[in-house]
């Protein structure tokens, strides 16, 4: 990782990540990425957790990945140690055992969604707080949470871009559009999905969210040399453009 304001991944890493390393194809590294932060996600609703401390377990998780290959750790238990920690880190905690249960349930879901009974009503089955599967799940989360510490560095701060999208639209003079403020939102939590947290800079990845939302609006602002609107934000076009792919290939 770079030593920037927050870590992001170096060129090495980029281009050839621990997992690909390993074999993985790069295709199948995207979608487990983003099904485990579909997982975080999930849990955070479940279990009423704050949307900064989600959003921090996503960025946490995409972080690991550069540094660690998915042949090493399962890509749930990393999601649940992330999870784990950024509660930690925004000061709002969660009980271990509720964490348990709720990816016990999460994770059952998607076994039943993919078994031979898809097409009947899912069931859930408490596990027994006596029994192997919570011993093992407790000890995979002390191991995930120790994981992510460790092989980051310790070096576990996030930045969020909210704040920044808000300062953004009301400099362009966007926020009297109830639906650019929603939708450029929406493609923020969507981009959490996809490792463009862990690469880029937080000005390229609020506008890369703001480029899509006018676009989908047909929402005109000034796109020629010399007054480029991402232009005053000290962002790239390139980068903002490559944001821009990864959010969309999520669609």
């Amino acid at each position: 990782m770079s030593s920037t304001f927050y870590p992001l991944a170096s060129l090495s890493q980029i281009e050839k990540s621990p997992s690909g390393e390993d074999g993985l194809p790069q295709e199948l590294e995207e979608d487990l990425r983003a099904y485990a932060c579909k997982l975080i996600h999930q849990a955070g609703i479940l279990l009423k957790q704050k949307q900064v401390a989600v959003a921090a377990a996503q960025i946490l998780f995409q972080r690991f990945w550069f540094v660690t290959s998915m042949k090493q750790f399962g890509v749930g238990d990393i999601g649940m140690g992330a999870l784990y920690l950024a509660s930690k880190l925004e000061e709002c905690p969660l009980r271990m055992r509720d964490l348990i249960n709720v990816y016990d349930l999460l994770l059952q879901r998607a076994t039943h969604s993919v078994g031979p009974k898809s097409d009947q009503p899912f069931h859930y089955y408490p596990m027994s707080y006596f029994g192997s599967t919570f011993y093992d799940l407790k000890d995979a989360l002390v191991v995930s949470e120790m994981q992510i510490l460790k092989r980051l560095g310790f070096n576990v701060h996030v930045v969020l871009p909210y704040g920044t999208l808000i300062n953004y639209l009301r400099v362009l003079g966007l926020t009297s559009h109830q639906d650019a403020s929603t939708r450029a939102w929406g493609y923020l939590n969507d981009a959490l999905q996809t490792p463009v947290y862990a690469l880029y800079q937080i000005p390229t990845i609020v506008s890369a969210a703001i480029l899509l939302t006018i676009r989908h609006l047909n929402i005109s602002l000034p796109s020629t040399p010399p007054t480029c609107w991402w232009e005053l934000f000290d962002a790239d076009w390139e980068d903002v453009w490559s944001v821009c792919g990864f959010i969309m290939r999520l669609y």
